[in-house]
């Protein structure tokens, strides 16, 4: 029996295919959920600003608190993936996010409308750049940019199916912001 020696090349190109079939669909998915949850609250707004009683100004300051949070801890939060570990850091991320989004849905007043927007945005920093470490401990330099060229693919995607699913999720009974954030409840359970 004569033992056959695979090219090392062919070798290497179906386990970078294998990482890539197996990393990327869950990493997309990951993404599209990341981005919807920072879109959404425009269209929660729809319902919120009725509810809670939130003025434009309210509404527009309490958006924008959640990029204060991301822009603080968006550095340290890349520095601990580099050095701690990008798979753990991400679990973490998405664990606090899921809470954080949940805990949405039992806002009332103005001030837990800021605070639970500028806990979600820290909680998320280090999200994007984790993501993009990540990929780059399992890609070669030369299969970055296309492996990172699908990875944004989730942005139109999301936009793609976040108008849909929000649409359906804010006009359907049982899910919309009435008595208490159901919509936003539903969302952050879903993470």
């Amino acid at each position: 029996m004569q033992a056959v020696i695979a090219n090392p090349n062919d070798v290497a190109m179906r386990a970078r295919g294998r990482i890539a079939r197996r990393l990327i669909p869950y990493l997309l998915v990951v993404f599209v959920i990341s981005y919807l949850d920072r879109v959404n609250l425009g269209y929660a707004n729809l319902e919120m600003t009725k509810d809670l009683k939130f003025d434009d100004q309210i509404f527009g300051i309490g958006a924008g608190v959640f990029f204060i949070g991301y822009f603080l801890l968006e550095i340290p939060g890349t520095i601990l993936v580099e050095t701690w570990s990008a798979k753990k850091w991400i679990a973490r991320i998405m664990i606090t996010w899921g809470i954080l989004a949940s805990a949405m849905g039992f806002v009332h007043t103005q001030t837990g409308f800021y605070w639970i927007r500028f806990l979600l945005g820290a909680a998320e920093a280090g999200f994007f750049p984790g993501m993009i470490i990540y990929l780059s401990h399992w890609f070669r330099n030369q299969d970055r940019a296309k492996v990172f060229a699908l990875f944004l693919a989730a942005v139109p995607i999301s936009n793609i199916i976040g108008s849909p699913v929000s649409g359906f999720y804010s006009t359907s009974t049982g899910l919309a912001w009435r008595d208490g954030g159901g919509y936003l409840l539903s969302k952050g359970l879903r993470q």
